[in-house]
């Protein structure tokens, strides 16, 4: 199963830079989504249909044109799970997972500490979140978690580790974090496979840094450590072009 992660900063401006003539040619089995920026009645939901995507799940904020994530898929899931039950989180539309018969997927768009009170937030939800994931699990042994965490992980996730240390995103306690949330029995599809550096899934639209590669490698997919042998690949599309983001894949042997 070829499963892709892409935060596109608004499907309805990635639709109109070519989005879904790439998604066709991908030809991967799942793609999650984050940062939808719509609702589903602001675009034609029948084209992913038309290229095979005939099942595919909306999970938009409430506040209009904010946050969102959407799962397109080529099979049908068993099971659909919008949000966390969680309201905090529901609200802005950050979690959606599809269940098959052996493995479950979830589209995760972790919030960003962009001023003191939305990261007093994130940390809000980034525990609340690590303790709902820690009773999922329990029930489901094969998630994959993908999406944008909004966190460099260690030193080489990050253009420049020393001047960004203070900025959220890369601060201790975040990078403490993730490493806490990796231990309750994930793994890093892509640095299980890829141990070389200036790697990354995200570039400021300031200062030409996706020119010059000054990236954060903040999206990731997660996947649960049983299916460890079962990780064919996993790379990152760092030459595509919709988003500020760009797509992050992994193949499971199922």
């Amino acid at each position: 199963m070829k499963i892709i992660s892409y935060n596109v900063n608004g499907i309805r401006a990635a639709l109109k830079k070519g989005f879904l003539d790439w998604l066709k040619k991908t030809n991967c089995d799942v793609i999650c989504l984050q940062e939808i920026k719509a609702n589903k009645d602001q675009f034609d939901l029948d084209q992913f249909s038309e290229i095979g995507y005939d099942y595919h799940y909306w999970f938009s904020a409430q506040k209009k044109g904010y946050s969102g994530v959407a799962i397109l898929s080529k099979h049908k899931p068993i099971n659909i799970e919008y949000g966390t039950g969680i309201d905090h989180m529901d609200f802005e539309g950050r979690n959606l997972r599809i269940d098959f018969e052996n493995l479950s997927v979830m589209s995760l768009y972790l919030p960003s500490g962009t001023n003191i009170k939305r990261l007093d937030y994130k940390f809000k939800y980034m525990k609340e979140f690590k303790d709902y994931i820690s009773d999922l699990k329990t029930n489901i042994s094969n998630l994959v978690i993908c999406g944008d965490y909004n966190i460099c992980h260690e030193a080489i996730d990050i253009h420049d580790p020393i001047r960004n240390a203070k900025v959220s995103g890369f601060l201790p306690w975040e990078r403490e974090w993730l490493s806490e949330f990796i231990n309750l029995g994930f793994i890093d599809s892509f640095r299980e496979l890829n141990k070389e550096p200036h790697k990354y899934s995200w570039w400021s639209y300031r200062a030409n840094s996706r020119a010059n590669n000054k990236g954060w490698r903040i999206d990731y997919n997660l996947v649960s450590e049983n299916l460890r042998a079962k990780i064919k690949s996993s790379s990152i599309l760092d030459q595509v072009f919709h988003s500020d983001h760009c797509p992050i894949v992994v193949e499971l042997k199922l």
